[in-house]
């Protein structure tokens, strides 16, 4: 059963962020309820249908405690050791049935509301992807879950639940995590700034300067490439769902500047987690 929480737990979420989390929640587990076969591989992933729902109960239940102030290490903070946490994490976690998982789902998606709206964990917060406040870790529970759901979704020949609206609020944790996930190899060497505006959204800029990178609040002076993104493209390049070429080929990305030949290389500079 779907728990009630508040609609952005008690005002500490920006407007709309606790709607969505429990709203997606709910919908993953619409999606799982009419699962027959959870063996089904998932596209792109080496995982089944019942081994990434599994994965997305795992992970609702960890943000839930970290929510309400227990600290729980996972992994180093890099996408090759939060791969190896998670893989360690479903070999000791047998269940694979669609029901249940989908009933976690949602509990825990109302676990962390509760403990967020309650104030159970203020100030920062260490999460997989290093120290968070609460509205950036809600962030990151909101397009982890739009992430897996829409794997969910293509496996299940499904519509996905990504839209504009729910793009727009996980970016507070996509540009918390860019440097996070920034392959040092892939931009060694390279000095370039990108504006990158997501169409009916922020503009925000990105720096690299030999390995390093930084995320700007506004266009960088002097930028190199401009990329202006469809929002639900946006989001499905950053967690590696879709490569750039595709994406610029159905116009869902269009790029120009001093330097437009940058703009495919975008995406490679980071290894999504």
């Amino acid at each position: 059963m779907e728990r009630e929480v508040g609609t952005d737990a008690g005002g500490v979420l920006p407007e709309g962020l606790g709607r969505a989390i429990r709203e997606t929640a709910g919908e993953i587990a619409a999606l799982l309820d009419g699962a027959a076969d959870m063996n089904r591989p998932v596209p792109g992933l080496e995982w089944t249908v019942g081994e990434t729902a599994a994965h997305l109960a795992l992970a609702n239940g960890l943000m839930a405690e970290l929510a309400s102030g227990r600290e729980h290490r996972y992994g180093d903070g890099t996408p090759q050791s939060l791969a190896a946490a998670n893989a360690r994490s479903l070999a000791e976690f047998p269940e694979r049935g669609a029901k249940p998982l989908a009933a976690m789902i949602v509990e825990q998606a109302g676990v962390f509301l509760d403990a967020v709206g309650g104030g159970a964990a203020e100030g920062t917060l260490l999460t997989p992807l290093g120290p968070m406040d609460r509205t950036v870790l809600g962030s990151y529970l909101l397009t982890h879950m739009l992430g897996h759901g829409y794997d969910l979704a293509r496996a299940l020949r499904r519509p996905h639940m990504i839209d504009p609206a729910r793009v727009a609020l996980c970016l507070p944790f996509l540009k918390t995590a860019m440097p996070r996930v920034a392959d040092a190899g892939a931009a060694s060497g390279l000095t370039a700034r990108y504006t990158l505006r997501v169409r009916g959204g922020e503009t925000f800029g990105v720096a690299f300067a030999d390995g390093a990178v930084q995320v700007l609040p506004g266009p960088p002076e002097r930028s190199d490439c401009t990329l202006l993104t469809e929002p639900v493209t946006f989001l499905l390049i950053a967690l590696g769902r879709r490569g750039p070429w595709q994406a610029m080929a159905r116009g869902g990305v269009l790029a120009w500047g001093r330097k437009p030949w940058l703009a495919p290389r975008f995406p490679t500079l980071f290894t999504a987690p």
